[in-house]
């Protein structure tokens, strides 16, 4: 049975927004067409949000990018958003580098920073900011605090993996599958656990 060719394409356009990296490797016949859907997607998220797009990025239609005035989200040459991640400015997220579907960012107010390279996998929780959690306070009014989270370059953080506010993880670092990082992470480590510890 022969398959509708607009079906066909819509199918296509889903799966590259569920795993952006097919953008990037597709032949020059998709390309001719997913070249024009990536500019309309992205010039109609430009209309409504204040987000920087360099050349060559991809943003699949069903991310969720929210970016008022005063928290940008900068997105580099050649990083892509994969479908479903939520993404709350100030985030910069560097050339090259990737968020898979699910994943969640926040940057609070001092913002997430995401050097060149840099892997964000399925379902991973970066948050800037944190609650107050003085007793006797209902949590729905405690103050909150943003020291932002700063990402090196070449670091891979493994699915379903969350990072807190105020740490920073070095170029080149590995976190592990559901990993929950509450310190800073020097480069080249590779840690996991919860809380996230050293490994081998």
């Amino acid at each position: 049975m022969a398959v509708d060719e607009e079906r066909l394409r819509a199918q296509q356009k889903l799966r590259m927004s569920h795993m952006p990296w097919l953008y990037f490797r597709a032949k020059p016949a998709i390309r001719a067409w997913a070249e024009p859907w990536q500019a309309e997607v992205q010039a109609a998220l430009a209309a409504l949000e204040e987000v920087e797009l360099a050349a060559g990025c991809f943003i699949a239609p069903e991310a969720r990018i929210f970016a008022e005035p005063h928290r940008p989200v900068r997105i580099g040459e050649g990083a892509s958003v994969a479908a479903d991640a939520f993404l709350h400015g100030p985030i910069t997220l560097g050339p090259g580098a990737s968020v898979n579907p699910r994943a969640s960012l926040d940057g609070g107010r001092a913002g997430i920073s995401i050097g060149a390279g840099t892997r964000i996998a399925t379902g991973a929780v970066i948050f800037a900011w944190d609650h107050g959690t003085t007793p006797g306070t209902p949590i729905a009014d405690q103050p909150t605090r943003s020291r932002g989270v700063r990402i090196g370059a070449d670091v891979w953080i493994g699915a379903n993996a969350g990072v807190t506010d105020g740490v920073t993880i070095g170029d080149g670092a590995v976190i592990g599958m559901g990993a929950v990082v509450t310190r800073d992470v020097p480069a080249g480590a590779k840690i996991g656990g919860v809380p996230a510890r050293p490994l081998g």
